[in-house]
């Protein structure tokens, strides 16, 4: 289980990031994820945190309008297939629920694909729980 987790720059997550895109089907373009990173990240409309070059999470941290407060939605996380199963999403996972907590965020939520059994399982060992009542929506605009 990875010890230092970090903010990692854009330059230094760039290539992990590119790595997760593909895994999802879309082409490489380092340049363009460097860019888009450093964009996001500096902006503040994503955080990131990394272990070494094993795995990183993402978080875009919203305003809860009713409450006046925050909470933290997960975005993306990605461990390289060579270090699954060795707790580095478990450790992602888990700073990322200390640093809102300590923040003082209501919740940290995230979405997955209903047929994602090990992440969902992952997720329900650390708390999180099934929304009922709500439905997803999109407008897809491109």
């Amino acid at each position: 289980m990875p010890s230092d987790i970090v903010r990692p720059t854009a330059a230094h997550l760039a290539p992990l990031f590119d790595e997760y895109r593909a895994h999802y089907g879309e082409a490489p373009f380092p340049a363009r994820t460097t860019a888009w990173l450093e964009e996001h990240l500096t902006s503040g409309r994503l955080t990131a945190y990394a272990a070494g070059d094993s795995g990183f999470i993402t978080v875009a941290i919203q305003p809860a309008s009713l409450r006046l407060a925050t909470a933290w939605m997960i975005r993306d996380l990605y461990v390289r297939p060579a270090g699954r199963r060795r707790g580095t999403a478990r450790a992602l996972l888990r700073h990322v629920i200390v640093e809102a907590r300590t923040a003082g965020a209501l919740r940290v939520s995230l979405q997955t694909e209903t047929d994602n059994a090990g992440a969902l399982a992952l997720y329900g060992s650390l708390g999180f729980r099934p929304v009922t009542g709500l439905e997803l929506l999109n407008l897809t605009l491109s």
